[in-house]
This record gives C-alpha cells, sequence and structure tokens, in this order.
C-alpha cells in the first residue's frame, strides 16, 4: 500500500537543501543517504523533488544488446521513459558504470516533455552538453559518449535498486539541488520534510546573525537563552517569508 504525502511535503522539499536532509536524516539514525558520485550537469538547474521511479540495468550481453534491441517497443529503457509518472524521478542503476551512457539527449527531452521531475543516474548520459542546457534537473556521474548497449542491460522497471550506493525503493522522495541527491524513505519523508523546514527556518537566521560577526557560541546551536529570544522574535516578524511553517 503507498504511504500518502502530506500535501506540504513535496512543497517544503523543494526548499530546503540536501545539506540540512542529511543532518535531519543522520538525527534518525539514516547515514546512507546521499548518492554518491552523482552530480548535477547543471547545477542551476538542479533544484528537484519527486518520487523515485526506478530502471535497473545489468552488464550488457552481445547477443542481446545491439543497435537492434531498440526495434522492440517493449525495450525496458524505452518503456521506462514512457511510462515514468509526471512529477516523479526516474532513476537509473547503472552499477556506478560510466563508460557508456545511461541515457541521451533525446530520451531526457522526452522525460522533460512528459512532466517528470528529473532524472538521475550512478552511470554517466551522451549527449551531455545539450542536456545540461535543458532546464531540467538531471544528475549523473560524468559525460559518456559511447551508447548504453556497449555496457547495459535495462531488465528491470520499478522495482527496488542501488543508485550511487544507496538503496532507492519505488516511490521514495529523491531530492536533488546543486550538491546531488538524498533519497528519503517515503515512511519518513513527512516528519522529515517538517523538521528539515524548521531547521532551514533556522539556518537562515543564523546565516544572517553570523554574517553581521556575531559569535557561533550560543547561536549555532541555539543554547544561549537570550539569542533563542531574538530568534522567536525574528521567526515571528518574517512568519510571511515561512508559509509552509505549520500543517
Amino acid at each position: 500500500m503507498t504511504i500518502p504525502l502530506l500535501s506540504n511535503t513535496l512543497p517544503r522539499l523543494g526548499l530546503v537543501s540536501t545539506a540540512t536532509l542529511t543532518t535531519v536524516l543522520f538525527k534518525r539514525g539514516f547515514r546512507n543517504v546521499f548518492l554518491q558520485e552523482v552530480r548535477p550537469l547543471n547545477p542551476a538547474t538542479a533544484r528537484m523533488v519527486g518520487l523515485a521511479f526506478t530502471l535497473r540495468y545489468i552488464p550488457a550481453r552481445e547477443d542481446l544488446d545491439g543497435l537492434d534491441a531498440f526495434d522492440d517497443p517493449a525495450h525496458p529503457q524505452r518503456v521506462a521513459v514512457e511510462t515514468c509518472p509526471a512529477g516523479h524521478v526516474l532513476v537509473m542503476d547503472s552499477r556506478g558504470d560510466a563508460t557508456a551512457a545511461s541515457s541521451g539527449n533525446i530520451l531526457v527531452t522526452r522525460l522533460m516533455r512528459r512532466g517528470v521531475a528529473g532524472v538521475v543516474t550512478d552511470g554517466g548520459f551522451r549527449d551531455s552538453p545539450e542536456i545540461a542546457a535543458m532546464p531540467f534537473p538531471a544528475f549523473h556521474q560524468r559525460p559518456s559518449a559511447p551508447t548504453n548497449l556497449i555496457r547495459h542491460h535495462a531488465i528491470d522497471i520499478n522495482l527496488p535498486i542501488a543508485c550511487g550506493g544507496v538503496s532507492v525503493y519505488p516511490g521514495d522522495v529523491l531530492v536533488g539541488d546543486a550538491e546531488g541527491v538524498v533519497c528519503i524513505p517515503r515512511h519518513i519523508a513527512d516528519d522529515v520534510a517538517r523538521e528539515a523546514y524548521v531547521q532551514t527556518i533556522y539556518e537562515t537566521w543564523v546565516e544572517e546573525r553570523i554574517g553581521a560577526g556575531d559569535s557561533l557560541i550560543g547561536t549555532y546551536p541555539l543554547i544561549d537563552p537570550e539569542r533563542r529570544e531574538a530568534y522567536a522574535t525574528w521567526k515571528a516578524a518574517h512568519a510571511d517569508r515561512w508559509p509552509l511553517a505549520h500543517d
């Protein structure tokens, strides 16, 4: 059974950083949530929030993965691109192998036009300059011009996978920014989003205070009673900046 998310959860996650999220998740015992060696092609278009829709690759085999493999309309890579729901993130398990592409700009363009929220692989994209120029969140390990058939055989759609060393289950929440991608287990996404949003409000105040010359001591973490009062006053005065602070 799919766990429904609160209406504020995805909007909140769209306003917090992956750095903040990793801390909030660590407080809940989750250490392995940040996808390793997975970077945005364009940091300016890296902000991404969506539910995971997965595709798994195994190593290619010469008798199965010739160019004629794409003649089959049921080819799993093509099916994944055509069925990934709008608002979801297509996450591809490429076994960390970027010696051949996981996808290219034509397929990524199709995802973008279908309203998909983003695309992630721990392999590489071909046509990476074109993908980087799109107004679309895309994350990979590094550019890779060779076609995917040289190294990758698409096999499973929307089953649990590994990507960047992290377990990703269909329906988990993926959040991306200029630093990378975090995977949030769906069953804790509401609570994580709520806490991360509140933490972001606090960190905004801290950045203002440290920028103004205040000391870290007593401010970060907020253990000084007078500074706690100052923060509460500031937060009340800027409530209009944080419309998602309450469910």
